[in-house]
């Protein structure tokens, strides 16, 4: 077997390892360096002109747990299990602008984009803002709920990198949805000092190892979900 098969196989039996475990074994830790290998993975991600509109709260403390647990219905047996519980942050409309700070900030510090590279590239993003996504439209209310969802679409990329990142290394996930997102935002702004005038819940998700055996993977066969033009 030739390198390129070899590496196929360990992918396609990591993709087949992984899957939504809903209860951990809480006698396992990840270590902190395969934990920061994971992380890594999110740091890695790509984004929408590389603006990474994420960040990552890394969830141990169990009287915060168990705050979050109350508006999270579908973390009833992960949050108490898991070895690392992830709160995974995307960036509002006010940072996302095209004439925010925050984009400025990327392009200079981040990207190290000289100026004239700047002005284009932030005269371009503002095209791509108002014509061709449409972010922009609309009343506020409705302009804002644009930018966030399209800054937490960004988000779900890091997601899948950091389950899959795991499961390389045989650890299992779990990614949540199941929450009350008002009220997750507002224990985020009264309990992890988060301004959520910047920041707001995307997902969440759960990372240990299994207690339970794994049911076989089901899938639609690939040419149902396939078209080629």
């Amino acid at each position: 077997m030739d390198a390129n098969s070899q590496l196929k196989q360990q992918f396609e039996k990591m993709m087949n390892f992984r899957h939504a475990c809903k209860v951990f074994d809480e006698s396992k830790k990840i270590p902190d360096d395969d934990f920061q290998y994971i992380l890594q993975s999110a740091r890695l991600s790509p984004s929408s002109f590389g603006f990474e509109p994420w960040h990552f709260l890394v969830v141990q403390d169990p009287a915060l747990r168990e705050k979050l647990q109350v508006h999270t219905w579908g973390a009833q047996g992960t949050l108490p299990t898991a070895s690392h519980f992830v709160v995974t942050l995307a960036r509002t409309a006010k940072t996302m602008h095209f004439d925010n700070d925050y984009i400025e900030y990327m392009m200079a510090q981040i990207h190290h984009l000289p100026e004239e590279i700047r002005i284009k590239r932030k005269g371009f993003y503002q095209g791509f803002q108002e014509n061709d996504f449409n972010l922009l439209h609309g009343d506020k209310e409705q302009s804002d709920k644009a930018m966030f969802d399209w800054a937490a679409k960004q988000c779900y990329i890091a997601l899948a990198n950091m389950m899959n990142a795991a499961a390389f290394i045989n650890i299992d996930s779990c990614p949540v949805e199941g929450f009350k997102e008002e009220p997750i935002n507002q224990l985020l702004a009264s309990d992890f000092n988060i301004d959520t005038s910047v920041f707001k819940v995307a997902y969440m998700v759960a990372f240990g190892y299994r207690k339970n055996p794994q049911n076989i993977k089901t899938r639609q066969k690939l040419d149902d979900i396939v078209s080629w033009y």
